[in-house]
Formats: C-alpha cells, structure tokens, sequence
C-alpha cells in the first residue's frame, strides 16, 4: 500500500490536514516512483510510436529544457554543470537504456557514461556513443509552435551541429511529437494521486468561500487571493500562478473579456448578493491544478441564489457536458472546439471555450482546444490531436442575462479531468452548486 497517509488526508476535512500535506521524504519517495514508472511502462510505448530510437536532452544548470526538469530526480533540483541526457531504445521488446553524458550519474534513473578523466572533451563522448548506438534518428528538442518541446538552447544547438558532423547531422528530427507525448502522457501512479491533489484544491476553494474566510462588508477579494495562497504554501503546496478572485453583480459594469484574462481584478470589497468566482491552481508532487468556481453570498434573508443564477450555472454544466462528449482519440482541438460550439449554440447557450492540457505544466503539452481571443480555432497547437491518458483544464464560459440585475454576466468554470481514450472523467467531480456565503 503506497503511503496510506497520504490517502487518508485527502479525504479529511480541511481542518484536520496536516498543513505539511506531504512529509517532504514521502513526497521525494513518491516522486521518484512515479518517475521511475513513468520511464519504465510509459515512454517505451511513446518512442516506438513516434518511431524515435534516440533522444538526446540537455540543459545547464539553471537553464534547464522544460523537458529535463520533468526527467530528473526528486533531489534534483536543476542540471548540474552540463547535464547530457541520452535514451537509446534498441529495440525487440527490450528495456530503454537511460545514460548520462554528464559528471555525474542521475541517482538510478541515469546511468553515468562519461568519464572526463579518459575522454576530457564532453561533446566528443556524446558522439562516440551515438555511433556506438547508430541510431537511425537523433531527436533534439526543437520546435517551432510548441515552447515545451523547444528546450534546446541555441548555443547547445549550435556545438551540437559542430560536433556531429555531416553524416549524423542528417539523422537528426525534432523530438515535439515525442517531448508532447512524455508530457502529456499520464501513468498510473500519477493517477491515483491526481484525483487527491484536485480534490484538495476543491477544499482549499470551498474553505475561502466560506463565512471562515468571508465575512460580506468587510473581506475584500485580496483578503481571500492571499489566504489561498498562505494556506497552500502552510500546507506543503505552491501555486503555479497568482490566484484571482473577481466580483460580477447588480451594478453598471459590464463584463469585459480582455480585463477578465489579461488585467487581473483589483481589490473589492465583497458585499451581499454578490456573484463570485476563483480562479486557482496549486502545484504537488510535480503535477498541476487549475480550478475556477463561483460563490453567491446570501443578502439577508435568502437561502439560496436567485433561480436565474441557478440557470446560468446549469447552462454553464450543460457545456461542459457538450464539450467532454466531443473527446476522441485522434480529433484536433480545433474540432473538438468547432463541435462544441455549434452544439452549445444550437441549445442556445452562448459559449467560450478555451481548455488546455493539464499535469507537469499548468498550460501544460497536448491540444489546445479554444483560447478566449481565437474561438473560431488555434493554428498548429488547435490542430493537435488528442491522445488518451492524457489530463485537461476544461475551461470554458457561458454567458446568461439576468433580468434582476439587467445585464449579461459570464459563468467562468475550469475543472480538472482525464481522459482515458474513452471518455472523460473529472479527477474530483465539478461545481453544479454555488458556495453560499451568508451575510447574517
């Protein structure tokens, strides 16, 4: 049984979490394991897909490729001097060889294959042992469309050419299909813990969305930004990006798409009758959150949120439900999207969508399905398909007018979920009910 502590605290009220969420030597232990997993039962399958037989990734320190932060041990910070990862797959069924061109070995994931005291120039043994493997293709990590994938640098691209010479140089193809795929790509490991990291988040909102954190005419917005992330950070956690949390109600202000995603709200004191949505992400055992959900606060008097509210929310669930159907492996985004929108419109509902890949990055690898300025599709990233194992932010918006308050307001949801080849499942369930705050 793998850590039953951890288990154990993800379904604790948030009150009894221990706010250390991971002893730090469990959570190394676990990474680790993950890790080894991951290089063992999932990239195999990836390489033979992608027809790749040899990926070189490098990176120095503290200038590391997206893609080797995510290869290196949990005692690992960053590369060491000039770390030189080489995955050679020979092939019939056998296990990759995973070797360090580097000073030293990777703990037991790298096995050391340099010995500067025999052969003191670094690039001249890296091209001794791609001709001792001879592959047929050399993957490097560039690319023009994915920033993920594109963790050369250019004076490592530059010595590299140098040192092949013209006839290796000839065997060389971009690793994006293969470096989208590590990343994206989820294993099982990593499964059982996501649902517990999701549903922590969903605690951690549904806590600042609460009379414990909210108190209507006197918290302000900012009040509840920075509880979130002084609790993440008392817990263990870190946040991939700054939390917001905005304020729509019964006033002249209109909504506004460029302030919504690019200029982040300012400080407002929170009052009864007041709609009010988070956006929040946390960051655990390597892998990533990205959560957005609503809160009405009760005026006096009232027990629920006014029935028009209720229907925007359930108009907002409805989409999702359109837009998770329309999942299939080999779809692009940009179908995904198309389907999606011309479904939600002929119900009548007013869409946005704009869901992303989720795991070791926030904005992680894989389809981009929608972006907020670009409905009607994304060049190249849009055009990627989807793959199962693979985990989304399915983040989207509807628009509904409500009469009280004459005047069209937006419900802003993202919830986390996987898609297993089949169809997708949110890792903790979804908001379908409003945080109530009351005001008494």
């Amino acid at each position: 049984m793998r850590f039953l502590v951890i288990a154990c605290l993800a379904l604790a009220p948030l009150q009894a979490l221990s706010v250390d969420f991971l002893d730090m030597k469990q959570r190394a232990t676990l990474i680790d394991q993950i890790l080894e997993e991951r290089m063992t039962d999932v990239l195999p399958a990836l390489m033979r897909r992608e027809k790749i037989d040899l990926w070189i990734i490098m990176s120095r320190e503290y200038n590391e490729d997206p893609v080797i932060k995510t290869m290196l041990p949990s005692t690992w910070f960053s590369a060491r001097r000039h770390t030189m990862l080489v995955i050679y797959d020979p092939g019939e069924g056998k296990a990759l060889e995973r070797l360090a061109v580097a000073r030293y070995s990777v703990d037991d994931l790298f096995e050391q294959v340099w010995d500067k005291e025999e052969q003191p120039d670094q690039w001249q043994a890296l091209v001794d042992l791609i001709r001792e493997k001879n592959p047929e293709k050399i993957a490097i990590n560039t690319s023009r469309h994915f920033a993920l994938a594109d963790g050369m640098s250019s004076t490592e691209y530059r010595l590299l050419y140098s040192a092949l010479g013209d006839e290796l140089i000839s065997r060389l193809v971009p690793a994006e299909p293969l470096a989208i795929a590590w990343l994206e790509t989820r294993g099982a490991i990593e499964m059982e813990y996501y649902p517990q990291l999701t549903d922590l988040g969903h605690q951690l909102i549904a806590t600042a969305f609460s009379n414990e954190v909210v108190t209507p005419g006197k918290s302000t917005t900012d009040d509840v930004v920075w509880w979130l992330r002084n609790k993440s950070t008392k817990m263990g956690l870190s946040n991939w990006f700054h939390p917001t949390v905005s304020i729509q109600r019964a006033d002249d202000e209109q909504f506004d798409q460029l302030t919504a995603f690019s200029k982040r709200p300012g400080e407002n004191v929170i009052q009864p009758g007041d709609l009010i949505h988070v956006d929040f992400g946390i960051t655990g055992l390597r892998l990533n959150t990205d959560q957005q959900q609503h809160a009405y606060v009760l005026k006096p008097g009232e027990t629920s949120a006014p029935e028009s509210l209720v229907n925007a929310l359930a108009a907002a669930n409805r989409l999702q439900d359109i837009l998770t159907g329309n999942f299939r492996v080999g779809r692009s985004g940009n179908e995904i999207l198309a389907m999606s929108r011309k479904m939600a419109m002929n119900e009548g509902i007013n869409p946005a969508i704009y869901t992303h890949p989720l795991g070791l990055h926030g904005h992680a690898a894989g389809p981009t399905i929608g972006m907020w300025d670009a409905q009607e599709g994304v060049p190249v990233k849009g055009d990627y398909p989807v793959f199962p194992n693979t985990a989304y932010s399915i983040e989207l918006n509807a628009t509904s007018f409500i009469p009280e308050w004459d005047k069209e307001i937006r419900i802003m949801l993202e919830e986390d979920a996987f898609f297993d080849g089949e169809q997708v499942r949110y890792l903790s369930g979804r908001q379908k009910d409003f945080h109530l705050i009351s005001s008494e």
